[in-house]
């Protein structure tokens, strides 16, 4: 069945569909350790050449963080962060943070670094010049497009954002000037769920989107 018509119309099924793709896309921190396989991985990955950027500049970099070694590393810089976080937090709020599984990055078999080429000249520099940080928002969607992929596949992601980007950076020998936008965790979900775990956990409740305000 056709999900549009020729004028891009598209059907109530597939609004539906979609509705409920971005209700079960999670972040997700607890994954089977089963491979993924490489043609259904880079099927995903071509998600990113049709995401939008400003100026068409396609700024993303993209590194599979693949070796024991590097991956040791991510490793101890998370668990440095997050030792760092938990110290910021007290009581029954502390208590709970510790008890939260922040990453997957033991269990996941894939690792990407997303980075942003901040000195990439495609683009010619529209709508960068005047906000050069929509860059890294070109990066962000681009990630999100890729993540809603990988979820129509039965794939999950989980981004890491306990990191010391500058130490990553470091341990992954990269440009100076690729900044580090999101660290992602990819495999298969050990559950699927409609609720954020963080929600579920208690830790913080989703709310509904605000009115627009008028100026």
């Amino acid at each position: 069945m056709k999900t549009t018509s020729r004028t891009g119309q598209f059907t109530r099924a597939f609004r539906d569909d979609f509705q409920m793709l971005m209700r079960l896309r999670r972040d997700v921190r607890h994954f089977r350790t089963d491979p993924v396989d490489p043609d259904l991985f880079a099927t995903c990955l071509d998600s990113f050449s049709l995401a939008p950027s400003v100026g068409l500049s396609q700024p993303w970099q993209i590194v599979d963080v693949k070796s024991d070694k590097a991956r040791a590393a991510v490793q101890a810089n998370f668990e440095t962060a997050n030792a760092q976080a938990l110290s910021g937090y007290t009581g029954d709020t502390a208590k709970l943070y510790a008890g939260l599984k922040l990453a997957g990055l033991r269990e996941a078999p894939i690792h990407l670094a997303v980075f942003c080429d901040e000195a990439s000249e495609k683009g010619k520099g529209l709508g960068a010049g005047t906000m050069p940080e929509m860059r890294r928002y070109s990066v962000v969607c681009a990630i999100m497009q890729f993540w809603l992929t990988l979820r129509t596949h039965g794939l999950g992601l989980g981004w890491v954002s306990i990191l010391d980007a500058a130490r990553l950076n470091d341990d992954l020998d990269i440009p100076k000037d690729w900044a580090l936008v999101g660290y992602l965790c990819i495999g298969w979900p050990q559950t699927q769920t409609l609720d954020p775990e963080l929600e579920q956990l208690g830790w913080e409740e989703r709310l509904p989107c605000p009115l627009p305000e008028i100026r």
